[in-house]
Protein backbone atom coordinates (compact mmCIF):
# COMPACT_ATOMS: atom_id res chain seq x y z
CA UNK A 1 0.00 0.00 0.00
CA UNK A 2 1.40 3.45 -0.78
CA UNK A 3 2.09 6.33 1.27
CA UNK A 4 0.42 9.19 0.49
CA UNK A 5 1.85 12.67 0.99
CA UNK A 6 0.40 15.99 0.11
CA UNK A 7 2.69 18.43 -0.48
CA UNK A 8 1.54 22.06 0.53
CA UNK A 9 2.00 25.37 2.01
CA UNK A 10 -0.52 28.12 0.59
CA UNK A 11 2.28 30.53 0.39
CA UNK A 12 4.10 30.79 -2.96
CA UNK A 13 7.73 30.40 -3.65
CA UNK A 14 8.88 27.56 -0.71
CA UNK A 15 9.77 25.31 -3.29
CA UNK A 16 6.79 23.29 -3.28
CA UNK A 17 6.56 21.76 -6.86
CA UNK A 18 10.69 21.24 -6.52
CA UNK A 19 10.49 19.63 -3.97
CA UNK A 20 7.28 17.10 -5.31
CA UNK A 21 9.51 16.85 -8.74
CA UNK A 22 12.66 16.04 -7.05
CA UNK A 23 11.48 14.37 -4.33
CA UNK A 24 9.25 12.01 -6.41
CA UNK A 25 12.07 11.30 -9.00
CA UNK A 26 14.54 10.24 -6.08
CA UNK A 27 12.54 7.77 -4.74
CA UNK A 28 11.61 6.58 -7.91
CA UNK A 29 15.89 6.34 -8.06
CA UNK A 30 15.94 4.10 -5.10
CA UNK A 31 13.31 1.72 -6.81
CA UNK A 32 10.84 2.66 -5.06
CA UNK A 33 7.20 2.84 -7.27
CA UNK A 34 6.16 6.52 -7.16
CA UNK A 35 2.84 8.26 -8.58
CA UNK A 36 2.74 12.31 -8.66
CA UNK A 37 -0.56 13.78 -8.51
CA UNK A 38 -0.07 17.53 -10.17
CA UNK A 39 -3.45 18.85 -8.45
CA UNK A 40 -1.89 22.74 -9.24
CA UNK A 41 -3.69 24.27 -11.98
CA UNK A 42 -0.17 25.98 -12.66
CA UNK A 43 0.60 22.43 -13.94
CA UNK A 44 4.22 22.97 -12.88
CA UNK A 45 5.17 19.61 -11.55
CA UNK A 46 4.38 18.53 -15.08
CA UNK A 47 6.09 20.34 -16.99
CA UNK A 48 9.16 20.05 -14.72
CA UNK A 49 8.50 16.22 -15.26
CA UNK A 50 9.16 16.65 -19.04
CA UNK A 51 5.35 16.80 -20.37
CA UNK A 52 3.55 19.59 -22.78
CA UNK A 53 0.65 20.19 -20.55
CA UNK A 54 -0.86 22.04 -23.40
CA UNK A 55 -1.21 18.68 -25.45
CA UNK A 56 -2.91 16.57 -22.75
CA UNK A 57 -6.03 14.90 -24.55
CA UNK A 58 -6.58 13.97 -20.68
CA UNK A 59 -5.71 15.67 -17.50
CA UNK A 60 -7.02 15.59 -13.56
CA UNK A 61 -9.07 18.14 -14.35
CA UNK A 62 -11.50 15.27 -16.55
CA UNK A 63 -10.91 12.77 -13.97
CA UNK A 64 -12.18 14.90 -11.47
CA UNK A 65 -15.18 16.23 -13.00
CA UNK A 66 -15.83 12.54 -14.05
CA UNK A 67 -15.09 13.40 -17.84
CA UNK A 68 -12.30 10.00 -17.84
CA UNK A 69 -10.68 8.07 -15.53
CA UNK A 70 -7.83 8.01 -13.68
CA UNK A 71 -5.89 5.04 -16.49
CA UNK A 72 -7.20 7.84 -19.12
CA UNK A 73 -4.95 10.56 -17.68
CA UNK A 74 -2.61 8.86 -16.13
CA UNK A 75 1.16 8.96 -17.82
CA UNK A 76 3.02 5.73 -16.94
CA UNK A 77 6.78 5.22 -16.89
CA UNK A 78 7.36 9.68 -17.85
CA UNK A 79 10.61 8.03 -16.06
CA UNK A 80 11.52 4.96 -14.72
CA UNK A 81 9.38 3.95 -11.56
CA UNK A 82 7.82 7.07 -11.78
CA UNK A 83 3.81 7.67 -13.13
CA UNK A 84 2.20 10.83 -13.69
CA UNK A 85 -1.52 12.28 -13.42
CA UNK A 86 -0.31 15.53 -14.51
CA UNK A 87 -2.57 19.03 -14.80
CA UNK A 88 -3.05 22.32 -16.83
CA UNK A 89 -4.65 25.66 -16.75
CA UNK A 90 -8.38 24.28 -17.10
CA UNK A 91 -8.39 22.75 -13.28
CA UNK A 92 -8.75 25.94 -12.72
CA UNK A 93 -12.07 25.96 -13.36
CA UNK A 94 -12.72 22.75 -11.68
CA UNK A 95 -13.20 24.59 -8.24
CA UNK A 96 -16.56 26.23 -9.41
CA UNK A 97 -17.75 22.78 -11.56
CA UNK A 98 -17.46 20.87 -7.78
CA UNK A 99 -20.03 23.17 -6.08
CA UNK A 100 -23.35 21.12 -5.49
CA UNK A 101 -21.58 18.08 -5.93
CA UNK A 102 -22.08 15.41 -3.34
CA UNK A 103 -19.00 14.51 -0.83
CA UNK A 104 -16.52 16.57 -3.76
CA UNK A 105 -13.75 16.31 -1.07
CA UNK A 106 -13.34 12.95 -1.42
CA UNK A 107 -13.26 12.95 -5.64
CA UNK A 108 -9.58 11.62 -5.52
CA UNK A 109 -9.36 10.12 -2.29
CA UNK A 110 -11.62 7.36 -4.17
CA UNK A 111 -9.70 6.99 -7.20
CA UNK A 112 -6.61 6.78 -5.42
CA UNK A 113 -7.85 4.09 -3.32
CA UNK A 114 -8.17 2.07 -6.35
CA UNK A 115 -4.70 1.85 -7.65
CA UNK A 116 -2.96 2.66 -3.97
CA UNK A 117 -1.45 -0.68 -4.27
CA UNK A 118 0.44 -0.09 -7.36
CA UNK A 119 2.61 2.01 -5.65
CA UNK A 120 5.15 2.72 -3.17
CA UNK A 121 4.29 6.23 -2.77
CA UNK A 122 2.16 8.70 -4.24
CA UNK A 123 3.26 12.28 -4.01
CA UNK A 124 0.61 15.32 -4.61
CA UNK A 125 1.64 18.70 -5.45
CA UNK A 126 -1.27 21.40 -4.16
CA UNK A 127 -1.60 24.60 -5.20
CA UNK A 128 -0.47 27.97 -3.13
CA UNK A 129 -3.97 28.44 -1.70
CA UNK A 130 -6.63 26.55 0.30
CA UNK A 131 -9.15 25.55 -1.55
CA UNK A 132 -11.20 22.61 -2.88
CA UNK A 133 -8.19 20.93 -4.40
CA UNK A 134 -5.75 21.29 -1.45
CA UNK A 135 -8.77 20.14 0.43
CA UNK A 136 -9.13 17.18 -1.91
CA UNK A 137 -5.33 16.11 -1.63
CA UNK A 138 -5.59 16.26 2.74
CA UNK A 139 -8.76 14.30 2.22
CA UNK A 140 -6.69 11.57 0.01
CA UNK A 141 -3.28 11.82 2.07
CA UNK A 142 -1.49 10.18 5.02
CA UNK A 143 0.71 13.12 5.76
CA UNK A 144 0.92 16.71 5.03
CA UNK A 145 4.84 17.65 3.66
CA UNK A 146 5.22 21.34 4.53
CA UNK A 147 8.34 22.69 2.55
CA UNK A 148 9.15 26.10 4.06
CA UNK A 149 11.87 28.61 2.42
CA UNK A 150 14.56 30.55 4.60
CA UNK A 151 13.53 33.79 4.21
CA UNK A 152 12.59 36.46 7.05
CA UNK A 153 8.38 35.42 6.41
CA UNK A 154 9.10 31.92 6.50
CA UNK A 155 6.63 31.24 9.33
CA UNK A 156 3.80 33.74 7.61
CA UNK A 157 0.58 31.86 6.98
CA UNK A 158 2.35 28.56 8.62
CA UNK A 159 -0.10 28.53 11.73
CA UNK A 160 -3.64 29.10 8.89
CA UNK A 161 -1.92 25.55 7.16
CA UNK A 162 -1.74 24.11 10.35
CA UNK A 163 -5.40 25.10 11.11
CA UNK A 164 -6.86 24.07 7.83
CA UNK A 165 -5.09 20.47 8.52
CA UNK A 166 -6.29 19.85 11.80
CA UNK A 167 -9.91 21.38 10.49
CA UNK A 168 -9.66 18.01 7.57
CA UNK A 169 -8.01 16.20 10.45
CA UNK A 170 -11.67 16.95 12.19
CA UNK A 171 -14.27 17.01 10.00
CA UNK A 172 -12.79 14.63 6.72
CA UNK A 173 -9.66 12.57 7.53
CA UNK A 174 -8.93 11.30 11.30
CA UNK A 175 -5.90 9.83 10.43
CA UNK A 176 -3.93 12.36 8.43
CA UNK A 177 -0.90 13.81 10.03
CA UNK A 178 1.99 16.36 9.36
CA UNK A 179 4.43 14.43 7.50
CA UNK A 180 7.46 17.25 8.70
CA UNK A 181 8.77 20.00 7.13
CA UNK A 182 11.69 20.58 4.81
CA UNK A 183 13.74 24.06 4.78
CA UNK A 184 14.38 24.88 1.04
CA UNK A 185 16.38 27.49 -0.60
CA UNK A 186 19.07 27.60 2.04
CA UNK A 187 21.94 29.92 1.71
CA UNK A 188 24.85 28.86 3.53
CA UNK A 189 26.39 32.14 2.74
CA UNK A 190 24.15 34.42 4.96
CA UNK A 191 23.18 34.41 8.52
CA UNK A 192 19.67 35.15 7.80
CA UNK A 193 19.24 31.43 7.01
CA UNK A 194 20.42 30.21 9.68
CA UNK A 195 18.18 32.33 11.88
CA UNK A 196 15.56 31.43 10.50
CA UNK A 197 16.42 27.77 10.87
CA UNK A 198 16.30 28.03 14.24
CA UNK A 199 13.39 30.30 14.56
CA UNK A 200 11.28 27.51 13.10
CA UNK A 201 12.64 25.08 15.50
CA UNK A 202 11.97 26.65 18.86
CA UNK A 203 8.39 28.24 17.59
CA UNK A 204 7.01 25.11 15.64
CA UNK A 205 6.35 21.92 17.70
CA UNK A 206 6.76 19.19 14.44
CA UNK A 207 8.63 16.43 12.96
CA UNK A 208 11.17 18.60 11.28
CA UNK A 209 13.76 16.87 8.39
CA UNK A 210 17.28 16.79 9.11
CA UNK A 211 17.94 17.31 5.26
CA UNK A 212 18.01 20.98 4.58
CA UNK A 213 17.36 21.91 0.77
CA UNK A 214 20.15 24.20 -0.93
CA UNK A 215 19.81 27.20 -2.47
CA UNK A 216 21.50 25.51 -5.92
CA UNK A 217 21.33 27.16 -9.93
CA UNK A 218 21.29 23.96 -11.54
CA UNK A 219 18.21 23.10 -8.81
CA UNK A 220 16.30 26.33 -10.49
CA UNK A 221 17.87 25.32 -14.33
CA UNK A 222 16.23 21.73 -14.46
CA UNK A 223 12.23 22.66 -14.58
CA UNK A 224 13.26 24.67 -18.10
CA UNK A 225 14.12 21.20 -19.63
CA UNK A 226 11.78 19.47 -18.26
CA UNK A 227 14.04 16.68 -16.27
CA UNK A 228 14.47 16.27 -12.40
CA UNK A 229 17.31 17.43 -10.88
CA UNK A 230 18.37 13.92 -10.28
CA UNK A 231 18.82 13.56 -13.80
CA UNK A 232 20.10 17.06 -15.28
CA UNK A 233 22.86 17.17 -12.64
CA UNK A 234 23.41 14.26 -10.54
CA UNK A 235 26.57 15.35 -9.08
CA UNK A 236 25.31 19.30 -7.43
CA UNK A 237 24.42 19.93 -4.25
CA UNK A 238 20.50 20.07 -5.13
CA UNK A 239 20.53 16.63 -6.22
CA UNK A 240 22.27 15.36 -3.16
CA UNK A 241 19.70 17.86 -1.36
CA UNK A 242 16.65 15.45 -2.55
CA UNK A 243 18.05 12.51 -2.26
CA UNK A 244 19.16 12.45 0.94
CA UNK A 245 15.35 13.84 1.85
CA UNK A 246 14.50 10.93 0.09
CA UNK A 247 16.33 8.34 2.18
CA UNK A 248 14.95 10.60 5.46
CA UNK A 249 11.29 9.90 3.86
CA UNK A 250 11.80 6.32 3.41
CA UNK A 251 13.50 5.81 6.73
CA UNK A 252 10.55 6.95 8.50
CA UNK A 253 8.05 4.92 6.48
CA UNK A 254 9.96 2.04 7.88
CA UNK A 255 10.13 3.45 11.76
CA UNK A 256 6.03 4.07 11.56
CA UNK A 257 5.23 1.12 9.81
CA UNK A 258 7.60 -0.84 12.94
CA UNK A 259 5.97 1.36 15.69
CA UNK A 260 2.88 0.41 14.58
CA UNK A 261 3.59 -3.66 14.52
CA UNK A 262 4.69 -3.06 17.37
CA UNK A 263 1.75 -1.47 18.87
CA UNK A 264 -0.46 -3.52 17.00
CA UNK A 265 1.50 -6.98 18.44
CA UNK A 266 0.78 -5.20 22.42
CA UNK A 267 -2.41 -5.15 21.80
CA UNK A 268 -2.40 -8.44 20.79
CA UNK A 269 -0.65 -9.48 23.68
CA UNK A 270 -2.73 -7.79 26.15
CA UNK A 271 -6.21 -8.87 24.64
CA UNK A 272 -4.43 -12.51 24.92
CA UNK A 273 -3.41 -12.06 28.82
CA UNK A 274 -7.51 -11.00 29.54
CA UNK A 275 -9.10 -13.81 27.58
CA UNK A 276 -6.60 -16.26 29.79
CA UNK A 277 -7.64 -14.52 32.58
CA UNK A 278 -11.05 -15.06 31.94
CA UNK A 279 -10.80 -18.71 31.47
CA UNK A 280 -8.93 -19.28 34.86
Amino acid sequence: MARVIAIANQKGGVGKTTTAINLSACLAEKNKKVLTVDIDPQGNTSSGLGIDKNKLQNSIYQMLIGLCTLEDCRIVNQYDNLDILPSNVNLAGAEIELIGIDHREYILKKQLERINKDYDFILIDCPPSLNTLTVNAMTAADTVLVPIQCEFYALEGLTQLIHTINLVKQRLNPSLEIEGVVFTMYDARTNLSLEVVENVKENLRQNIYKTIIPRNVRLAEAPSHGIPINLYDPKSAGAEGYRQLADEVIDKEKNDLEEATFVKKEKKAKKSKRSFRRKK
